[in-house]
């Protein structure tokens, strides 16, 4: 079984008011957004659960992509866990923080939702590549 931490970059097409959970919606807007996780189990498993559209919502990733597809996948696989030092070298180049605690709420990172006006994908290329081989 596969362990690591992984990205989702997702397009939101037009500006939207998204419930997340509970919360009161929140006015996304129109850009692209990557959200960093981990899976120390089963990663190929993970990925599958979010790009299905049959799930049980459950994080809050779930409630975001109920209205911004994933338009690519990228992973590093590794057993050392990861996700919060990826998502503090996203927030580094990213727009803005949207909201504030997703995805976040078991560590003390801003957030793990990173919003960009314009689709960041060759940084974020770069950025994986250069933690990939530190890991490694």
């Amino acid at each position: 079984m596969s362990k690591g931490t992984y990205c989702l970059l997702m397009e939101l097409d037009h500006n939207q008011d998204i419930g997340i959970g509970r919360r009161t919606p929140i006015r996304f807007p129109k850009g692209y957004y990557c959200y960093v996780g981990s899976a120390m189990n089963n990663l190929g498993k993970r990925i599958d659960r979010h790009l299905s559209k049959q799930k049980r919502f459950h994080w809050h990733i779930d409630w975001f992509l109920d209205h911004a597809p994933i338009i690519d996948v990228k992973r590093i696989e590794s057993s050392c866990k990861l996700e919060c030092s990826l998502s503090r070298e996203i927030a580094r180049f990213s727009e803005k923080t949207i909201m504030k605690g997703f995805g976040s709420s078991d560590c003390s990172c801003e957030t793990h939702l990173h919003y960009f006006r314009k689709n960041p994908a060759r940084d974020l290329n770069r950025l994986l590549k250069k933690m990939a081989g530190a890991v490694k």
